[in-house]
């Protein structure tokens, strides 16, 4: 069999609702409880801040991406801009992000479901969504995306009815009272530090942004529609963020109603909207794994063949292209089976795997841009030092606090991920004496 290629059918929303959809519009929820406790009841405050800082790393996928539209994103940045051994690391790295989330996803369905249905067996759960996400990715990338924007597109259903039942039981005098009101934004105990830290949790909530650029050969103008898709599905998944925390304040201007605040969903959606209501919010919930995990398997699809295709892992597998459907077929497969170790996983130790991957990936593509501009004298203007060092450094010094905030089974579980790919570097560049290959996709352009 020949291999083909990617085919460039996407277009602008197709890419942002894949990406909005890896982030998970229905998560807001799910941490909503422990943010509040933290902030003193400011959770929309505090994901404002976070949209910010991340806002500064999205700018610098756009610019990355502008130079380099292939889609191995962060490995094939620092590849190309860094240091070939240095890219394989952050790419292999980056693969904890991206492997992790199918499964973490896996998970969650299985407790969602098994709640809903405890007379069925866990795995069953496992297996069938596992099976689903991987039929879906196999035959047309359009059929994928298309189906992530009818699940996306409904959970933004949910929180809209979720709003109006808000509004209407605030009018009924429950929560703050009043819907128009900025207690939910501004308090008179308002601290800076706990709304740091509070945005430092929530910053979790947007990855995702990033995965939209291993989409970039199977778009028709990558240069101009990537960069905007990184900025539109980072400002649609934040202005959903704010906007559902905002009126879930109103409603619990504290945490005095939850049994258990780290678990908040259920509740919030009891006393809103009743049982009938909650089932419904469910069935959003589960939406929002399947869009999830519909991305993410795309997304690790496409940075596995950019490696095969380097030959950084076995070309003949992973850098194979289906003639017929033009999608990596064989490493949609092989993130199936790789999947299904979520039947042997628990939730923390896959968002902790998770957690490392993406923060490696936004530092090192913060300092490409640095870089690149250093190299290419693109800093001299007043625009290109704003645009090109001084933005990436803030991007950069908002995900440093993300990593002094990173949990120590995330850092462990990281490090021992990265020694092996270490190891395997070695091994495969005969202990650096030769240079990885790399594919000559196109020449890099100036940011």
């Amino acid at each position: 069999m020949q291999t083909g290629q990617l085919k460039r059918s996407l277009n602008l929303w197709h890419i942002v609702l894949l990406g909005v959809g890896y982030m998970t519009p229905m998560v807001v929820f799910d941490t909503f409880g422990i943010v509040s406790e933290k902030t003193g009841g400011h959770v929309p405050t505090a994901y404002v801040i976070a949209l910010i800082a991340m806002l500064f790393t999205a700018a610098s996928y756009g610019k990355m991406v502008k130079v380099y539209p292939q889609a191995g994103s962060a490995y094939t940045y620092t590849q190309k801009t860094i240091n070939p051994h240095l890219g394989f690391l952050v790419g292999w790295s980056s693969m904890l992000d991206y492997l992790f989330l199918p499964m973490v996803n896996a998970v969650l369905t299985k407790i969602y479901l098994t709640a809903l249905f405890p007379e069925v067996s866990p795995w069953i759960w496992v297996v069938a969504f596992v099976l689903l996400m991987t039929v879906i990715n196999l035959f047309n990338v359009n059929f994928a995306a298309n189906f992530n924007s009818f699940l996306v597109f409904f959970q933004m259903l949910v929180i809209i009815i979720f709003v109006a039942l808000v509004v209407k039981g605030v009018m009924g005098g429950e929560g703050t009272g009043e819907v128009f009101s900025i207690q939910p934004f501004i308090g008179s105990h308002m601290e800076m530090s706990t709304l740091i830290t509070g945005a430092t949790i929530l910053c979790f909530s947007f990855l995702g942004f990033d995965a939209v650029t291993t989409l970039s050969e199977e778009t028709p103008n990558p240069t101009k529609t990537i960069p905007r898709a990184i900025f539109l599905t980072a400002f649609i998944g934040g202005v959903l963020f704010v906007t559902a925390a905002f009126f879930t304040q109103l409603f619990f201007p504290d945490v005095s109603r939850f049994a258990d605040p780290e678990a908040a969903s259920p509740e919030i959606a009891l006393y809103v909207g009743g049982k009938l209501f909650q089932a419904f919010f469910l069935a959003g919930t589960l939406s929002g794994t399947l869009a999830s995990g519909l991305a993410s398997h795309a997304s690790v699809s496409r940075l596995l063949y950019v490696m095969g295709r380097d030959q950084m892992i076995p070309k003949k597998l992973f850098g194979f292209i289906h003639p017929t459907y033009k999608t990596p077929f064989y490493n949609v497969i092989f993130v199936g089976a790789i999947s299904l170790v979520a039947l042997f996983l628990d939730l923390v130790t896959a968002a902790s795997l998770i957690n490392f991957g993406a923060l490696i990936a936004f530092t090192f593509v913060n300092i490409c841009v640095i870089i690149h501009a250093i190299r290419n004298k693109s800093f001299r203007s007043v625009k290109g030092f704003l645009s090109n060092i001084l933005s990436p450094v803030i991007g950069a010094a908002s995900v440093f606090i993300l990593w002094l905030n990173l949990e120590m089974s995330s850092l462990i579980l990281g490090v021992i991920w990265a020694v092996i790919g270490i190891g395997y570097l070695l091994y495969r560049t005969k202990l650096f004496t030769n240079s990885p290959p790399q594919f000559q996709f196109e020449e890099a352009q100036n940011i």
